[in-house]
């Protein structure tokens, strides 16, 4: 465990465990020099440790990036999000966090708003609530994939691409794939595949995203949708999406989707990393070598935390958007321009800057 560890962390690792409800859960603060550690509740049956961390670690540099009074950490829950007793094991998770007050948590993969109310009012700290309890609902208006598309017309502005009538392909089809798919029609790209985590669907034409949406909604999945109720395209897989021949690629779901084993086989000239670790280090190194232009996830898919901090200090819906809208703009710039000045990849660039400012709260409060 303590292999993981470095200047900045993690500061603290909690296992949790709940034998009446075979509940299994892991909390790590990484860093709070900034402030109480931001971070959300992932719940998948094939949570690990290693992705904890990992993602910990990329909430410290997120929230360092965007300019907020916060630290990161995560935390993870090994079960099935549709299972059928999840509100009393979101409970149950809750009162394991009481006592962790350095720790604010928020909606992940797996977990929504309403798992957001049910700690609110178990334990009274969370974001991402519904507007109705005073939150900023993150998912149902999409602000990661606001943000993570307002990085994608920078990115591409710089690469001398334009987003209108860019082809795009994106892994993943929850609250931020969608969130991006909306964002990116609203600019004039053209999205022509999405998936889900049995298949995707492809049409070299366009998808149309109301029709989607409408079917995904129904409980059914994306990429059975194919020859039911959507007959153009055709169904593809996973791997196929990653290597079809379009101007961007979003990974907007699972970590470690692209790796040394099928990035070979990228053919974007831009990726822009709305989910979170979704490429390996080594992967993200090749792309960069070969000219692909990287945008990586703690820059990407800030928006989430951004609108976070917004709602702590009881700020609107739309103050969070405007700025969300300026900071990443900022980001991007400011990461690219750096990268190309001193030779770095764009993930190094933006880690220097995020470094920065978490050491320099260390050494101003006595850590280092």
């Amino acid at each position: 465990m303590f292999g993981y560890a470095d200047e900045l962390g993690p500061e603290k690792v909690v296992h949790f465990y709940d034998p009446r409800l075979q509940l299994k859960g892991l909390l790590v603060v990484d860093n709070t020099a900034l402030g109480p550690a931001i971070g959300g509740i992932r719940m998948a049956p094939d949570v690990t440790t290693r992705e904890i961390f990992r993602l910990a670690r990329s909430m410290t540099l997120k929230n360092s990036a965007a300019g907020i009074s916060y630290g990161g950490g995560k935390a993870g829950i090994l079960g099935n999000p549709d299972v059928a007793n999840k509100d009393e094991m979101i409970r149950a998770f809750a009162r394991f966090l009481r006592v962790h007050t350095d720790y604010i948590p928020g909606p992940d993969m797996g977990t929504d708003e309403h798992c957001m109310a049910i700690i609110q009012d178990e334990i009274g700290r969370a974001i991402g609530l519904h507007k109705e309890l005073g939150g900023i609902p993150l998912d149902e208006i999409g602000v990661t994939g606001y943000g993570a598309v307002e990085a994608a017309e920078v990115a591409a502005d710089f690469i001398g691409m334009s987003l209108k009538d860019a082809t795009v392909a994106i892994e993943g089809f929850g609250a931020v794939g969608q969130a991006c798919f909306r964002s990116l029609v609203t600019k004039g790209a053209k999205v022509v595949a999405v998936s889900d985590i049995d298949g995707a669907i492809f049409d070299s034409d366009g998808l149309e995203f109301d029709a989607i949406v409408q079917y995904d909604q129904s409980t059914k999945k994306v990429s059975k949708l194919w020859n039911r109720a959507y007959d153009r395209g055709r169904r593809i897989s996973d791997e196929e999406l990653f290597a079809l021949d379009v101007d961007i690629l979003v990974p907007g779901a699972r970590p470690d989707v692209i790796t040394m084993k099928n990035v070979e086989g990228v053919k974007a000239r831009l990726v822009i990393e709305a989910a979170n670790i979704p490429a390996s280090l080594e992967a993200e190194k090749f792309l960069g070598d070969k000219g692909v232009l990287v945008i990586p996830d703690f820059i990407a898919n800030g928006g989430g935390v951004i609108a976070g901090s917004v709602e702590l200090r009881k700020g609107t819906i739309e103050e969070s958007f405007e700025t969300i809208r300026k900071q990443i703009r900022y980001n991007v710039s400011e990461i690219l321009a750096s990268s190309k000045a001193e030779g770095l990849y764009p993930r190094e660039a933006a880690e220097q800057v995020a470094r920065r400012r978490v050491i320099v709260a260390m050494k101003d409060k006595g850590r280092l």
